[in-house]
């Protein structure tokens, strides 16, 4: 028989359970409680967007996570590469969403406008959708509640980061001329780029900003000409600041274009990558970002399974961290340049 202390608590716990299971009856059916479990995603579908091509800089370290969490928990994992072209992504996720998948994981370099309303009729099909990358803010705050999550940088910030670290690395002062070479058109993308340029600019740097053409986003070679006619017409800029991974791994090959030498021109940008490591300890680039994108990989993965399995709602991860230098570099280059197996 209940007591007059246990009466409230029990009416809490009963209305709570009913609204827990109004809210994501529809949506999810959490596994009952059992004890530890190998594999325990088996039978979940998952399409998973690495953003650019699988064998190639970022999207192979956030490949490799997806493709380590998928063989620790047990789904069945597609993966889609857009060529970090955002209409692409959006063409790639209708084309996932008709497949009818337990869940997606998408980068959100479309931005909010051009992905909730695509997102809104995924959720409401029964599809669990979450992030990474690229935040999409009002989608995650629309769906967190049914496991619509984030694993990966707060841009403006990590962009903000970057300039402020340039200015301290490479001793920059007032009217120093500073090339940044960025995404600051793309929503949402973009704010990264203006991180950048915030910091430098706070700091009266004089910024000589380009914004990366669709071109050289899918192909950093078609961005060699490009770099060295901008240097030629711009030849008092100190430093060099790029705002996409895959062409900060190519600023070795765009200096020696411009006819640089390793540290004639600083430069820095985001992203370990192999090739910026290489840079990084041949003395092309001064540092790198690094937003531990592995993980960009392995906890959508790993969102999508615990909201299907267990009705977890949206996990938010900032995985920008610190700082690969000359002085770290050879702790890093190991984990960066391993190979997974393309499958």
């Amino acid at each position: 028989m209940l007591n007059k202390r246990s009466v409230p608590l029990t009416v809490l716990l009963l209305v709570v359970t009913m609204f827990y299971g109004l809210t994501n009856s529809a949506f999810v059916k959490p596994a009952a409680a059992q004890g530890p479990t190998n594999q325990w995603c088996k039978g979940v579908n998952i399409v998973f967007m690495t953003g650019g091509a699988l064998d190639s800089g970022f999207a192979t370290v956030v490949y490799n996570g997806a493709l380590q969490a998928s063989a620790d928990l047990g789904p069945t994992t597609q993966y889609v590469a857009s060529n970090w072209d955002p209409s692409k992504m959006i063409t790639d996720f209708k084309a996932a969403v008709a497949t009818h998948p337990d869940g997606i994981a998408v980068m959100g370099h479309p931005g909010d406008p051009s992905f909730k309303p695509l997102i809104d009729d995924a959720v409401k099909s029964g599809i669990i959708v979450t992030s990474q990358n690229t935040s999409l803010d009002k989608t995650e705050a629309a769906y967190k509640g049914m496991g619509f999550g984030y694993a990966g940088a707060t841009l403006y910030t990590q962009g903000q980061s970057v300039g402020t670290e340039a200015l301290s690395q490479f001793g920059l002062k007032e009217g120093d001329e500073v090339f940044v070479w960025g995404l600051a058109a793309q929503t949402g993308r973009g704010q990264r780029t203006k991180g950048v340029v915030d910091a430098l600019e706070a700091a009266k740097i004089k910024v000589d900003y380009l914004e990366i053409n669709d071109a050289t986003n899918k192909d950093q070679t078609a961005g060699i000409p490009i770099f060295s006619g901008f240097m030629s017409g711009h030849p008092n800029v100190k430093a060099v600041i790029t705002d996409h991974g895959d062409l900060t791994a190519a600023l070795p090959k765009l200096l020696q274009a411009a006819g640089k030498k390793p540290g004639e021109i600083m430069a820095a940008g985001f992203d370990a990558e192999p090739a910026s490591i290489q840079g990084i300890q041949d003395g092309w680039i001064g540092f790198v970002n690094d937003q531990q994108e592995w993980l960009q990989g392995y906890l959508p993965v790993l969102q999508i399974c615990l909201t299907k399995k267990y009705g977890f709602s949206g996990l938010h991860v900032d995985t920008g961290a610190g700082f690969i230098t000359k002085d770290n570099v050879a702790m890093v280059a190991p984990l960066v340049t391993a190979k997974p197996e393309i499958r």
